[in-house]
C-alpha cells in the first residue's frame, strides 16, 4: 500500500493505472495485462475517486495524462523501475551468474598473466561468456565498453567502484647466459657497464620513470645508454631471455621468470598499485563479485610470502 495524502492507494490499481498511462488507452492496457477494456476502466475509475483528482483527459482519440497523473506516473514508474531491479538482483543471488561478461585490462597483463589463469574461471562458471578486450588505452567502463577493468593508475572517473588489487614491483632480470658473458654487476654504479634494456618513447606505462634504470646511480654524463628500447614489457622479457641485456620486469611475470637470475635484488624499481574497476550500475552483478574473489584468490596463491619451514 501507498498513502498520499491520507488515501491509501492499492498496488493493483497502480499497476493498472501505470499500464494504461504507458499503452495511452484503456484497450490497449487490458491486452497487456489481459483484462477486459472495462475492467480496467473501472479500476483506473475507482483509483480517481479515492484521489479525487483526475488522472486522465479522456478524448475520442485516447487518454492524455493530466499534470496530475503525469506526478503519480513519475511516481509510479520509479517505484516500479526499482522493484524490477531489487527483483533481478534478488533472483541472481539464487541462481548461478550467467551471460555476457567482457572484462579489459593492458595488452602485456592480459596476455602474459590474466589469460593464462582465465581457464580456471569460465571451468568454474561455464555460463559465463568471458570476454578479454586487452588494450593499453583505457576504455570508457561508464559507456559499457567493457563491463569491469583490471588497471595501473586509480580511475579519475567519479562514477566508478574501484578495489585496489595489489602493488607491483620491478626488479632486475638477466639471462645466464649474458651474465656468464659480461659478469653480473655487484653494484647499482656498474651497471655503467652494462647493456641495458628498457621501454621505448611509444609505450603508455604507468607509471611516469618507468625508464628510472637509465639514471638510477649512473656515473654517466646523461645516464646510460640503453642496448634496446622496446615498447612492451613482453619484449623486454623475450629481449632478455635471449641473452641480450639486463631489464625491469614486473613481479606478476614470475612464471615467465623461471630461467632467469634476478641482478642486483637489493634494487626496487618503481611500484604501482592494479586496481579492479567497474560501473555503479554493476555493483549488485553476481559475475562480477565472482569474478572479483576469482581474481583475489588468484592474486594471493601468486604473491603469498613463500613459507620457511624451522
Amino acid at each position: 500500500m501507498i498513502s498520499r495524502q491520507g488515501t491509501t492507494m492499492d498496488w493493483d490499481k497502480l499497476r493498472i493505472f501505470h499500464a494504461v498511462a504507458e499503452a495511452g488507452s484503456f484497450t490497449r492496457a487490458g491486452e497487456i495485462l489481459n483484462l477486459s477494456q472495462s475492467a480496467v476502466s473501472r479500476q483506473v475509475g475507482a483509483l480517481e475517486e479515492s484521489l479525487r483528482i483526475p488522472l486522465f483527459h479522456r478524448h475520442a482519440r485516447g487518454l492524455l495524462l493530466t499534470e496530475q497523473g503525469e506526478d503519480l506516473y513519475r511516481t509510479v514508474h520509479d517505484v516500479f523501475a526499482k522493484l524490477a531491479m531489487a527483483e533481478a538482483r534478488l533472483t541472481e543471488s539464487k541462481l548461478r551468474p550467467e551471460g555476457p561478461f567482457k572484462i579489459t585490462t593492458t595488452v602485456a597483463f592480459g596476455a602474459m598473466w590474466l589469460a593464462p589463469r582465465i581457464g580456471e574461471f569460465i571451468e568454474t562458471y561455464p555460463e559465463i561468456q568471458v570476454s578479454l578486450v586487452l588494450d593499453d588505452a583505457e576504455l570508457d567502463l561508464a559507456m559499457r565498453a567493457a563491463d569491469v577493468g583490471i588497471r595501473f593508475k586509480a580511475p579519475h572517473q567519479p562514477d566508478l567502484i574501484q578495489r585496489n588489487l595489489f602493488t607491483m614491483h620491478y626488479h632486475l632480470y638477466a639471462a645466464p647466459a649474458y651474465l656468464e658473458a659480461h659478469g653480473t654487476p655487484k653494484a647499482a654504479s656498474s651497471l655503467d657497464e652494462h647493456r641495458v634494456i628498457v621501454y621505448g618513447e611509444d609505450t603508455r606505462p604507468p607509471v611516469d620513470n618507468m625508464n628510472w634504470l637509465l639514471t638510477y646511480q649512473t656515473g654517466r654524463s646523461g645516464g646510460r645508454r640503453p642496448v634496446l628500447k622496446v615498447n612492451n614489457v613482453h619484449g623486454i622479457l623475450q629481449a632478455v631471455r635471449s641473452g641480450l641485456g639486463i631489464g625491469a620486469l614486473p613481479d606478476y611475470l614470475s612464471p615467465e621468470l623461471a630461467g632467469l637470475v634476478r641482478v642486483l635484488p637489493e634494487m626496487d624499481g618503481p611500484s604501482f598499485d592494479a586496481w579492479f574497476v567497474y560501473p555503479q550500475e554493476m555493483r549488485h552483478s553476481k559475475r562480477v563479485a565472482v569474478f572479483r574473489d576469482f581474481l583475489l584468490k588468484k592474486i594471493a596463491t601468486d604473491y603469498a610470502p613463500p613459507v620457511t619451514k624451522p
